[in-house]
């Protein structure tokens, strides 16, 4: 079936239905390229600047450069 075959179809889908197929499509494209997606119930580590000492001194130092260059 062809995309000029779907399109008709596709929009005349009710709103929560387009979002499934689009997260089918969206799905479907990640695994296809190799990108693993987030996972529901799943925990992931991420950087906060909490305690990023050093990344609060550079951009205090950065703020005084600033200052000083105008």
């Amino acid at each position: 079936m062809s995309i000029a075959e779907l399109m008709p179809t596709l929009k005349s889908l009710p709103r929560d239905e387009k979002l499934q197929v689009f997260r089918l499509l969206a799905s479907e494209l990640t695994r296809e390229a190799g990108v693993d997606m987030l996972q529901s119930g799943v925990s992931y580590p991420i950087w906060t600047p909490f305690d990023a000492f050093d990344a609060a001194q550079s951009l205090q130092r950065m703020l005084e450069e600033d200052r000083v260059q105008k």
